[in-house]
């Protein structure tokens, strides 16, 4: 049976960056984890190595989240592991920066499905979970590439239209599922530095341009995302819905 003491979170994408920072920010003794990747098993075992070291419970998940089955099973494999789910991040996903010359669709869909039609299904697949557990929420990782349409800025237009969609969703699903206690906010990232070997977005020296632009003068590192999220997650963030917490070094400022 399920510690009643432990909350359980799934996180997709969590093998290397952002999500495996979330798994990490949340570990603890009070924390069971899904740690979920699409094929990065290596990283994805260090991710759980690292979480257990941390006290918490993990497992490792494999799956492609752009296969319309894999976020059920997933969701199922949280309960039958951890007795229950608390916590969905839906984490996974990919830039592709090809402009609409370049921009086939077999890739637009491609894009769609792995960012805002995983993010649908994962979420639909979950709130029966969620609506039984304890402080439960949903969490999507969009990007500021949804938000920021400059010329001094790459443009990501599949990417842009997946993450939009998402942060649609959020605030739609926020509203449906509030009668049952669950509140859905999105994390917004800004330029983030990615970990050593894995596939980046930006070469050195267009990252370097990125950074020249960013009020706070620095790339932003997974840690700074995870701390966001650890904190719309945790029951002290229990009357905050329908958002979307920019963590950007003030790159995207709204009023």
């Amino acid at each position: 049976m399920n510690d009643p003491r432990k909350r359980v979170a799934l996180v997709t994408g969590a093998a290397s960056g952002i999500g495996a920072a979330i798994c990490r920010a949340l570990a603890g003794p009070d924390t069971a984890i899904l740690v979920h990747t699409r094929a990065n098993r290596g990283g994805a075992e260090v991710v759980v190595d690292a979480v257990r070291a941390a006290g918490g419970q993990a497992e490792l998940a494999l799956g492609d989240l752009a296969e319309p089955t894999i976020a059920t099973i997933l969701v199922r494999q949280a309960m039958e592991r951890f007795g229950g789910l608390d916590m969905l991040i839906s984490n996974a996903g990919f830039a592709d920066r090809s402009g609409l010359a370049e921009l086939t669709d077999a890739a637009m869909t491609r894009s769609m499905e792995a960012i805002h039609g995983a993010f649908f299904r994962l979420a639909r697949a979950a709130v029966p979970a969620l609506a039984a557990g304890r402080d439960p929420r949903i969490i999507a990782v969009s990007s500021f590439v949804a938000h920021a349409f400059r010329t001094d800025l790459a443009v990501f237009p599949a990417s842009a239209s997946a993450k939009a969609a998402t942060e649609a969703l959020v605030r739609a699903l926020a509203i449906e599922l509030a009668p049952s206690g669950i509140t859905v906010n999105a994390i917004v990232p800004g330029v983030i530095r990615k970990d050593p070997g894995t596939h980046a977005a930006f070469t050195p020296a267009q990252a370097a341009a990125q950074t020249a632009r960013i009020p706070l003068g620095r790339l932003g590192l997974p840690s700074d995302v995870a701390a966001a999220v650890a904190f719309l997650v945790s029951p002290g963030a229990g009357y905050i819905t329908g958002q979307a917490l920019h963590v950007d070094g003030g790159l995207v400022i709204r009023a």
